[in-house]
């Protein structure tokens, strides 16, 4: 059965994965690259995945845990052979990465962790940085492991809101009491 699409074969795919994979903003998973590259009817997940396995075996990309960046070679290669892919595959996924790219830059901005203690409390760890680099880290005990995540879970949704309340309360003049 004839492909559909403009990818039509291995090496059309691997230009295709090159492309995408020198302009996201940070490494990926598979499925987050599986996400971006079907932009074309010719990409399939088993086809992907077999491309993926040889660019890292050729050096092209390489794989930290779950996640794959490209390399110097694979990021040559992508630049000298780009333009052999179609247009409109190209616009398909810079449109796709750019929606990838802006959940891989609010990753990086907004973190947070929970590092349960013996004792049933535990470390909530909220971090927040904008585009000029980190704006709080902040630490500290927390009497429930499950309340913790809770809260964690809370700060990744309004960040802003949480660094804005911080700061007026910080900011604050205050009357001091006379003894």
């Amino acid at each position: 059965m004839a492909r559909t699409g403009f990818i039509q074969n291995e090496l059309d795919l691997k230009l295709l994965v090159l492309y995408i994979m020198s302009r996201t903003a940070a490494p990926v998973t598979f499925n987050q690259l599986l996400d971006v590259a079907l932009c074309d009817a010719g990409v399939d997940y088993f086809s992907l995945t077999e491309v993926v396995g040889h660019l890292v075996e050729t050096g092209h990309l390489e794989q930290n845990g779950q996640v794959y960046a490209i390399t110097e070679k694979g990021r040559r290669n992508s630049e000298i052979c780009e333009s052999s892919l179609p247009y409109s595959v190209r616009m398909h996924c810079d449109e796709n990465l750019g929606k990838l790219n802006g959940a891989l830059k609010r990753a990086a901005q907004v973190q947070t962790g929970v590092e349960p203690h013996p004792d049933g409390t535990c470390t909530v760890r909220l971090f927040f940085a904008d585009d000029g680099g980190p704006l709080m880290e902040l630490k500290f005990l927390y009497p429930s492991q499950e309340k913790g995540w809770a809260l964690a879970e809370r700060f990744q949704e309004t960040p802003e809101a949480f660094y804005h309340d911080l700061m007026t309360f910080l900011s604050e003049e205050r009357k001091k009491e006379k003894p």
